[in-house]
């Protein structure tokens, strides 16, 4: 619940959002975000993909209050309760739709990511269906975006380790990549269900990367030959196949969505859009630490399959040599469940360069604003020697829905 008496924390600046979002909704500290792009002549204020994200926050919660300025340069977030699916204005029969704009320049896992976080601490199950012209499921090339084949192989797999398994699926319905303006040129269409809910994420202890036992991928074509697949196989694993005996990569041949825009359908037309081609590559080792690589045509084209092939292997190993047991798309995920677990220490293996991203430092110091507990840093030793140990103490906040129940 808002702490109505507290005073907002406040924050400047468009950077980091979403995820100051989350820990507001999960602490129920109210947050007042100023000076959104005010500099920017053509597009001050929030953008599409973050107008969005507060229609999809308010939907899974009840009682939150969202006030923007006029110019959109100023945010006013109170957090509610997370209430999932329940039957409210936001849902219809245990399934909240939610449709994403044309103007979103941000691929799905923009949104996914933050949901998976505040899933665990709902009241109810979380069930959505993601539609509309801004449902891009690849990777994307503005802000980094891993595909939604990533989130379900290298991210959602990670929270068993918390004790959180069981119900969750993410299923592709539609696939769709970038249009060649570089915004959602998707309609394609993605249902998350989350089913897993708890009180208390479990202490975790990940001390041990291990070593790489196997790779798997998904190689993606939309409303393309089907043998481009095929050749990012083959390129892929000419470079994986003398370093791992085990890798198998599945071939998704999907045709392209049409496009729902209102030009097209006074034109009475049907223009396809979404189309593109991609790789995603995920490599698991013996402890089951997880390590991702995601590469997708350009949106313009003039790429070729064996290119992409080649960049995705050589990708999914610069992410594995940066070391640690988790990887940098993850490491926000595990060290803010660490955060909001149980009152003990966990601790988890990460490489220096993981640990010196921009996003890690960002979150280290917003969890220090939100009420978390400082990180404990020290080298690891024996097979983990360069990497570091993050030791966290939870706060134990938990679910405050389950806690009422």
């Amino acid at each position: 619940m808002a702490e109505v008496h507290s005073p907002p924390l406040r924050f400047t600046g468009h950077a980091s959002l979403r995820h100051r979002l989350v820990l507001s909704t999960l602490t129920g500290r109210s947050i007042r975000i100023s000076q959104i792009r005010a500099s920017s002549p053509t597009h001050p204020g929030l953008a599409e993909q973050e107008i969005s994200f507060l229609r999809l926050l308010e939907a899974i919660t009840n009682g939150s209050v969202i006030e923007i300025s006029y110019t959109g340069t100023t945010l006013l977030y109170r957090p509610g309760l997370i209430t999932g699916s329940v039957a409210s204005s936001g849902s219809k029969g245990g399934l909240i739709r939610h449709e994403i704009p044309a103007g979103c320049t941000r691929g799905l896992s923009y949104f996914l990511i933050p949901i998976c976080l505040l899933a665990p601490f709902s009241k109810a199950p979380i069930n959505i269906l993601f539609t509309g012209p801004g449902v891009t499921t690849s990777a994307t090339f503005n802000g980094g975006d891993v595909s939604v084949d990533s989130v379900r192989t290298a991210i959602l797999p990670l929270y068993a380790h918390f004790g959180i398994s069981n119900h969750i699926e993410l299923r592709i319905i539609k696939r769709a990549s970038l249009a060649a303006d570089g915004h959602g040129g998707g309609n394609g269409e993605v249902r998350f269900s989350f089913g897993h809910q708890v009180r208390l994420p479990k202490t975790i202890h990940l001390l041990n990367p291990g070593k790489i036992k196997r790779v798997r991928g998904v190689a993606y074509c939309i409303g393309v030959s089907g043998s481009n697949n095929a050749r990012m196989i083959e390129a892929a694993r000419g470079i994986l196949n003398p370093l791992v005996g085990d890798s198998y990569i599945f071939s998704d041949v999907s045709s392209a969505p049409f496009s729902s825009h209102p030009k097209d359908k006074e034109a009475g037309g049907k223009r396809k859009t979404g189309i593109g081609f991609g790789l995603s590559l995920v490599a698991e080792s013996s402890t089951g630490a997880l390590y991702s690589a995601d590469v997708p045509s350009p949106p313009q084209g003039g790429t070729l399959p064996e290119d992409i092939g080649r960049q995705c292997a050589y990708q999914l190993l610069e992410t594995i040599s940066l070391g640690g047991a988790v990887p940098p798309a993850a490491a926000p995920t595990v060290l803010t469940l660490m955060a909001m677990g149980s009152e003990d220490v966990g601790r988890v293996v990460l490489g220096r360069d993981v640990l010196a991203t921009k996003e890690v430092i960002g979150l280290s110091r917003d969890l220090k604003l939100f009420g978390a507990n400082g990180w404990g840093v020290r080298d690891a030793g024996g097979d983990s020697e360069g990497d570091v140990v993050v030791s966290v103490i939870g706060k134990g906040i938990g679910n405050v829905g389950r806690k009422m129940a």
